[in-house]
């Protein structure tokens, strides 16, 4: 780990402290103010709508300006965005708050880069290890983001506005360590340059269908339950304190597996670790079925965390033999529209389904993207084994 990646990973973490607060008090802040209960998660449905759609003008910024300067863009606006939601909030206007998580979606696809960009900052041998690594950055989002909403929920009048107005020093945080981030310096744009393969070639690649697959299939997963969570806990009686102690398990178990998941994929190969978080999905889903107890939503919410990060790393580093050097914006872009895409589908279904199914079938409904995921890796594993003895 180079300074350049501490750095990276400090920056992941306050990222991510902006992600967990989102989740914990979006739906709540959503729920209080929204016209009819099922559109309690729209607030958190915009975020990911926002980054769906930042993909392309994150790609071109990227581009055309580098790591760096694309970076503090999106730290920017999530400072704006922050005080947006900030003033929504305090003035209770729904809509306003949904527009102001859409336009912070143009930090999530910002900060859904920074994996990519460990990559580009260690040796070729470290790659796996330096995103497993700055992704354990997050373990300060784990701990930060529940507290934070926690210790602002009241500060104001209305609760959690305060949150939102800690999440914009939270950002300018941010900006001040990435300050001393120095990234590769753009290569020198060639008249003749050969610009790669066209996306459509890139994305009919087995390697790149089961990478995409797996990050976006993985997270939606974890979206789904992760986003319902608060909602399903206040139905059940608890308070926004044991909710706030589950997401802080939760994102300890997506983060903290960071300082191995690496070590994990390079001894025993991406697939199986992507397979073992598969498992521990499945496992997820069977405790959150056997009850509603805070011991049951704690675990469950802990193991789904685990799962996710070795799908996500497995799936980020999987994705690194998809694609060359001077095609890495446009198929980076691919890859987050369509995490971003199934975030956005999960953001909404999770308040719709929570508030009208229940928690119960909610899990139910999310083995068939698990599932699916498992069939994926089945399929490229199948290939690979087809391949060997030809090669």
């Amino acid at each position: 780990m180079n300074k350049n990646l501490w750095l990276l990973a400090g920056a992941q973490g306050l990222f991510l402290t902006n992600n967990v607060v989102f989740i914990a008090i979006n739906g709540l802040v959503g729920l209080s103010l929204a016209p009819l209960g099922w559109m309690a998660t729209l607030p958190v449905m915009g975020y990911v709508v926002g980054g769906a759609l930042s993909t392309p003008l994150v790609a071109r910024t990227q581009s055309a300006y580098g790591r760096k300067c694309s970076f503090q863009i999106g730290l920017l606006v999530a400072v704006a965005s922050a005080l947006l939601c900030f003033w929504a909030a305090i003035d209770k206007n729904f809509w306003l708050l949904v527009s102001a998580t859409v336009v912070a979606g143009y930090y999530s696809a910002n900060g859904q880069l920074y994996r990519f960009a460990a990559a580009e900052l260690s040796a070729p041998d470290f790659r796996e290890k330096a995103v497993s690594l700055v992704l354990a950055g997050g373990l300060v989002g784990a701990v930060l983001g529940p507290n934070l909403a926690s210790r602002t929920r009241s500060l104001f009048e209305v609760p959690f506005a305060g949150a939102y107005l800690a999440l914009a020093l939270v950002a300018l945080l941010s900006m001040a360590i990435m300050s001393f981030l120095k990234f590769p310096p753009l290569p020198p744009k060639k008249a003749n340059a050969d610009p790669g393969r066209p996306l459509s070639v890139i994305m009919r690649q087995p390697v790149f269908i089961v990478a995409t697959a797996g990050a976006a299939l993985g997270y939606g997963v974890m979206n789904l339950l992760m986003a319902a969570t608060p909602l399903a806990m206040q139905m059940c009686g608890f308070e926004f304190d044991d909710a706030a102690l589950v997401l802080e398990w939760h994102v300890i178990g997506m983060f903290a597996p960071g300082f191995f998941t690496g070590h994990l994929i390079k001894r025993f190969g991406v697939l199986t670790i992507m397979g073992v978080g598969v498992v521990l999905n499945i496992t997820c889903i069977a405790i959150a079925l056997s009850g509603v107890e805070l011991h049951q939503f704690l675990i469950a919410l802990f193991l789904l965390g685990v799962g996710w990060n070795f799908l996500f790393t497995g799936s980020t580093t999987l994705s690194l033999e998809a694609y060359r050097p001077e095609e890495k914006d446009r198929a980076q872009a691919a890859i987050n529209f369509f995490v971003f895409g199934t975030m956005a589908v999960t953001s909404f279904a999770s308040g719709a389904l929570v508030t009208t199914q229940g928690w119960q079938w909610l899990n139910v409904g999310s083995l068939v993207p698990v599932a699916l995921t498992g069939v994926a890796l089945a399929w490229l594993a199948w290939l690979r084994r087809q391949a060997r003895p030809a090669g």
